[in-house]
């Protein structure tokens, strides 16, 4: 398959998916992250946050990342999560597919 075709198939497979509204594994991925960090904030749970944190700059150091900057990163977002509030923008195309009309 030449590349043209691989990135026709790929716009069409995204299309789709916008159509259906389907989540791909980042919007996934993000909210599980905010969820799990906001209960263990919430339940009060420090060392089981300190542990989870320990683990996921492990394995993106692993990846090749770098190790202070990934928990310089994952500070960042235990920092703004406890904030409260959900910390996404709502997906405007989701919401009105059709676009957005001012009497909306």
């Amino acid at each position: 398959m030449n590349l043209k075709a691989a990135r026709q198939r790929q716009k069409a497979f995204r299309d789709a998916n916008r159509r259906a509204k389907r989540p791909d594994r980042d919007d996934v991925a993000r909210v599980a992250l905010f969820w799990l960090i906001r209960r263990a904030i919430e339940m009060g749970q420090q060392m089981e946050l300190e542990k989870f944190q320990s683990k996921i700059v492990s394995m993106l150091a692993d990846q090749g990342f770098d190790e202070r900057e990934s928990d310089a990163v994952f500070d960042d977002l235990v920092a703004k999560y406890r904030t409260g509030g959900l910390p996404f923008r709502r997906k405007i195309h989701l919401i009105y597919p059709d676009g957005f009309d001012e009497e909306d």
